[in-house]
Formats: structure tokens, C-alpha cells, sequence
């Protein structure tokens, strides 16, 4: 496995078209590889996120199985003559993970939920919008996922009920666009979380990793990074 990083020239205009389409990143990601990317027997994929510090640093961060080539970013994207991406063996970081870790984490997902108007209709997937129902949505996740976000001591905590974990969510932004082929509206609600949480399984917070979390991965969501805290 590998992670990679490149910086965006926000002065360009290949970067405004870029991030302004998730169709478009996501085939311009897919380009990064000689190969159609499939997914692994592992489940391992390539997943994707944007990173925003400030209006000018954004940073496209890639995990994948395969190393991947920028060159057609830095050239459309980043600054040609002296642009570069960073990509590292993400393996032996994988390997150290160990319960009882604990790290500060960013994930950008698709937090919905199933539900039917109707008896008679189908189920169909929906997002959901308030901070706390989208904190729920990680929290019912993190037992399977591998890790358990870490809880606010009681001083630290703002409100007794509803501030009980270190994680924040924010950037909350729906994108539209059509699909590329079937032309298909799509409409997606996506969210950063930032937090801190404590490994209790190893092998199932790397498969997290590698496979992403929740839906919409294709469109920059699903992406988990660790960093020291």
C-alpha cells in the first residue's frame, strides 16, 4: 500500500476545474495508474481525499495499492517546473498499528442512513445533515471499525450530553453533478471529522484504512488518516 500527497497551485485554473468536480478528480486519480485500479482480494482500493488548510494550500491526499504517477496533475494542476507529490510505503506504518495506540484522525465521509416514505416503496439512502446525527453515524461505526474515539474528560466537556467525545465535525458541503456515461444526477452530502481515538483492533482499523469507510468512496470520501497527536 501507498500514501501519497501533492499540493494543488490554487492560482491555476486546472486546479479550480479539478476541485470543483468530483467526476473529474475522480477520473483524474484513476489517470494516476497504468491500470484500470480493481479492488484487492484484501478489499484493499484506492481511496481519496481534499484536504483544505486555507484557500491556498489544498492538499489531494491518494491511498492505493499501487504507486501512483502525478505527473498530469503537477502539469495541469501543480507548478511544472518545480512541482512534486510525496508517496511512502504506507506498509510498515500499517504493520506497527497496535492496540492501545492512540492517534489523531481526519476522515471526509458520506455519513446516510436507509429509510422508506412508505410501507409500499423501496429504502433509499439519505444523508443525514444535524452534527449530532452525523456524529452518531462514525460513533455506531467505530466498534467494527477497529477503534473507539476517545471521551472528553468532564471540565472539557461544554455541554454534558452532546459533548461528550473528542471529535469535531465540520465542512459540511453538498456537491451535484451528473455521472460520467449515464449522465445520472448525483447529490451528495459529505463531512470532515476530526478526532482522537485509541486502537482495540488492529487488523480490522487497517482493513479501515485500506478499504475506506461508509459510501461514496469514488468521490473523495471514506479516506482515513492517522497522525501522531
Amino acid at each position: 500500500m501507498h500514501l501519497t500527497r501533492f499540493r494543488f497551485n490554487t492560482a491555476r485554473l486546472g486546479s479550480r476545474r479539478l476541485l470543483s468536480s468530483p467526476q473529474m478528480l475522480h477520473a483524474a486519480v484513476l489517470s494516476s495508474f497504468a491500470d484500470l485500479p480493481k479492488q484487492r482480494d484484501d478489499g484493499s482500493r484506492v481511496l481519496w481525499r481534499i484536504d483544505s488548510t486555507s484557500r491556498a494550500e489544498i492538499h489531494l491526499y491518494i491511498v492505493s495499492p499501487d504507486k501512483p504517477d502525478l505527473t498530469h496533475l503537477v502539469e495541469q494542476a501543480g507548478w511544472p517546473a518545480t512541482g512534486r507529490w510525496e508517496t511512502q510505503d504506507y506498509g510498515p506504518f500499517l504493520s506497527r498499528l497496535a492496540s492501545g495506540d492512540r492517534w489523531s484522525f481526519r476522515l471526509t465521509a458520506n455519513p446516510v442512513h436507509s429509510v422508506r416514505c412508505k410501507d409500499e416503496q423501496p429504502t433509499k439512502w439519505t444523508a443525514h445533515i444535524g452534527h449530532l446525527h452525523q456524529m452518531r453515524w462514525l460513533l455506531q461505526r467505530q466498534e467494527r471499525s477497529g477503534f473507539t474515539v476517545l471521551e472528553k474528560t468532564a471540565e472539557k466537556r461544554v455541554t454534558p450530553d452532546r459533548d461528550q467525545h473528542e471529535l469535531i465535525v465540520h465542512d459540511q458541503r453538498t456537491l451535484a453533478f451528473r455521472k460520467s456515461g449515464n449522465g445520472k444526477p448525483v447529490t451528495l452530502v459529505t463531512v470532515t471529522y476530526d478526532g482522537l481515538l485509541e486502537v482495540t483492533d488492529p487488523q480490522a482499523l487497517r482493513r479501515t484504512l485500506i478499504q475506506g469507510l461508509g459510501r461514496a468512496k469514488a468521490y473523495g470520501c471514506g479516506l482515513m488518516t492517522l497522525a501522531a497527536r
